[in-house]
């Protein structure tokens, strides 16, 4: 990695990680939306998790294909990308007749999670000096969980307070994406030079030798806590309209907000105590959130699912800001972006496999009773 020469005159890290945060918002964007796409278009809650799935599955496959491109053809080059997927994915949206535009939408998006998830961490870790390099570990993780918490609750509340609410909210985060143009447009390149076109065969998964003691713990961790983020943005509002009749959009999106803002909190407690403790904790956390979330689905209670949110957030946040940083800390520059993104394919199988079994297991037992099989899963 090599400085650029007008480093110093340009955004820093902060700006990379804003750009982050915005385009991981675009693909939690429509969670309070499904329940009135349903209405609108007709499809059983299956669906609506298979319509969630299909963006896990547009990122894996990034992921797997294309995880270590920004290593070799710059991180900038890439950004730029997955921020015009983005814009295309919110188009679809914005135009959408039925399920066909949906999934493009969706898939759309996964591909600019894929691309931007190991690239936009890598230049956040890779624009901070080095005795920011602790701060800037936070900023990339905040930036990936704040980005997709902010995307739920910008669209309840523009769905509950403002005019047409299948449309606004894409409207505003072409806005938003617009703006990110800007900024990577004036951000540093931190990849020193080409080492040519990237290879077409996958490369996501290839993790080096020096990161595969660490990488399996790390991406256990990620696979459990991005599973919870999943029953989340794909099943929860949902739960809250059906079972415990809140209907109110804002609501929904801010459940899911509180989520994610408990994650980000999780991840700023990790640094006090360290990798090797902030991993097992946060599991322990997660576990207990839960616990609590499958009591809530028993007793049909608002507070417990509340407080199961914040407890599996937290927990969420501190094993994935703990494994996130020990496998970029043990993975060599020139390959980290490859390395996190394998890391993000272990978090995302989590977030597109259990959920897809919640959705299948509703035809036969109901949404509550197929929660409850996943919390005790």
């Amino acid at each position: 990695m090599a400085a650029d020469h007008g480093t110093r005159s340009r955004p820093g890290y902060p700006a990379a990680a804003g750009v982050f945060a915005v385009g991981m918002a675009g693909a939690t964007l429509p969670t309070p939306l499904y329940g009135l796409y349903q209405a609108e278009i007709g499809f059983s809650e299956l669906m609506v998790t298979v319509v969630f799935a299909v963006y896990a599955v547009g990122v894996i496959a990034v992921l797997l294909t294309a995880g270590d491109w920004s290593d070799r053809v710059g991180r900038r080059p890439v950004l730029f990308c997955a921020l015009g997927l983005s814009a295309v994915a919110d188009l679809c949206f914005l135009f959408e007749g039925g399920l066909p535009l949906l999934f493009a939408g969706r898939l759309l998006s996964g591909f600019s999670v894929g691309l931007l998830s190991g690239t936009a961490t890598a230049a956040v870790l890779e624009l901070a000096p080095p005795h920011r390099a602790a701060r800037a570990g936070f900023a990339a993780t905040a930036a990936n969980m704040g980005g997709l918490g902010c995307g739920p609750l910008l669209a309840g509340l523009l769905a509950r307070y403002a005019p047409d609410p299948l449309r606004l909210p894409f409207v505003v985060h072409l806005a938003l994406l617009a703006v990110a143009v800007v900024v990577v447009r004036l951000l540093p390149e931190t990849v020193a030079g080409r080492a040519g076109e990237p290879r077409h065969r996958p490369q996501g998964m290839a993790v080096p030798p020096e990161a595969r003691a660490v990488f399996a713990p790390a991406a256990l961790a990620a696979f459990a806590g991005f599973s919870l983020l999943g029953l989340f943005t794909a099943v929860v509002p949902s739960f809250l309209a059906q079972t415990l009749k809140v209907d109110d959009l804002a609501v929904a999106g801010a459940v899911v907000f509180s989520l994610f803002l408990a994650s980000t909190a999780g991840q700023s407690l990790t640094g006090r105590l360290g990798v090797r403790r902030s991993l097992p904790a946060g599991c322990l956390t997660l576990v207990a959130g839960l616990l609590m979330v499958g009591a809530s689905l028993a007793a049909t209670s608002l507070p417990l699912l509340l407080a199961g949110t914040l407890a599996g957030g937290l927990g969420q946040g501190l094993a994935f800001r703990a494994g996130l940083a020990s496998v970029g800390d043990a993975a060599p520059a020139g390959h980290r972006g490859g390395t996190i993104s394998a890391f993000f394919v272990a978090a995302y199988t989590g977030l597109t496999l259990p959920v897809m079994g919640v959705g299948a297991l509703t035809l036969w037992l109901g949404l509550r009773n197929a929660g409850l099989v996943f919390t005790a899963a």
